[in-house]
């Protein structure tokens, strides 16, 4: 049998990060360890998707429903039949494919069939708030080249013109957080191309995607609440050009890498995301990285703390993970 430790961690940022739906000050996971009979250990983390009604606590509970299922046969593959997707099954599957990591010598990586993984660029991500802090946010990531900026219903175009006026030569990416109507979405375009955004991430509600339908976007329109797993596909071909794969949206990093395959084959972009935790949940979606155009990891870069053995971030370029951290 593999034992299985879970335990609730509270992961406090830098200062308080605002998106469309919430302002928040910190990040609540939790934390999956295993443990073989030789005392080998496999860990990972999940945040969850909070606004799908996952909670710690009920996460916490999932984890333990199937900790006795957990043994030395199980497939990683077994636990898409014993566990629906989210930030439990996350914590699990990516804490299984750790802990194979360390009984067998061989990377997750290379059991993936990946290639050897390379440094990543990442997006850094700025939070939203005043006109007078976006602006030092962006003058403080002067040396991050890829920007990604949280905006709103009401905040938009002009948080795009202040990182401009302080940040010229960024390269940006604009979230909404489903907060846009299509009516916004068109009126903002053409100011959006202008100012050169090169892809807009999830501006209309999740179950609303057909009003896409016919849009004759100048900039590519990737989704991220509406792109769950592989079921979630066939929904938004033709409406979107990318899907921001999230591990703990797809249910772990076999999904994540099921999730990839299947979006390519349908003509898909591939972008990898993150729920703002630690090195820990940044490790696994590096590895999807390796596959994707777009690449925003920065979770610990937001964090007053990270792990122990954490990754290693060269400004923007994020190294690949330790095996003491995960892998």
């Amino acid at each position: 049998m593999i034992s299985c430790r879970v335990t609730a961690e509270s992961w406090q940022f830098i200062e308080p990060f605002g998106i469309a739906r919430a302002v928040t000050t910190e990040q609540q996971l939790i934390h999956v360890k295993l443990t073989d009979a030789q005392g080998r250990t496999g860990q990972a983390e999940a945040a969850g998707v909070d606004y799908e009604g996952e909670t710690i606590a009920g996460m916490a509970e999932q984890v333990r429903r199937v900790a006795p299922h957990l043994s030395e046969s199980l497939a990683v593959s077994a636990l898409q039949e014993l566990m629906s997707r989210g930030g439990a099954r996350n914590a699990v599957d990516c804490a299984l494919w750790d802990l194979r990591a360390k009984q067998t010598g061989v990377p997750v990586w290379q059991a993936a069939g990946l290639a050897v993984p390379r440094p990543l660029l990442t997006a850094f991500t700025l939070g939203l708030g005043t006109a007078a802090e976006i602006r030092r946010k962006a003058r403080a990531a002067i040396n991050y080249p890829l920007l990604k900026l949280k905006v709103d219903s009401h905040r938009h175009i002009d948080v795009v013109n202040a990182v401009r006026a302080e940040h010229a030569n960024a390269r940006l990416i604009v979230d909404a957080n489903q907060s846009w109507s299509i009516e916004l979405l068109k009126e903002l375009l053409p100011a959006l191309a202008a100012a050169g955004v090169e892809l807009i991430e999830q501006p209309v509600a999740c179950g609303a995607d057909a009003v896409l339908d016919g849009l004759n976007s100048p900039i590519p329109i990737a989704a991220d609440e509406s792109c769950t797993d592989r079921a979630s596909l066939p929904g938004l071909v033709g409406r979107y050009q990318y899907v921001n794969i999230k591990l703990d949206k797809c249910g772990g990093f076999t999904e994540a890498l099921a999730l990839a395959s299947a979006a390519e084959q349908l003509g898909f972009g591939l972008m990898v995301g993150n729920m703002c935790g630690s090195s820990l949940g940044m490790a696994p979606a590096f590895l999807i990285g390796q596959r994707c155009r777009y690449v925003d990891i920065d979770g610990p870069l937001l964090q007053q703390l990270d792990r122990e053995v954490p990754m290693v971030f060269e400004g923007a370029m994020v190294h690949c993970p330790l095996p003491a951290l995960w892998g």
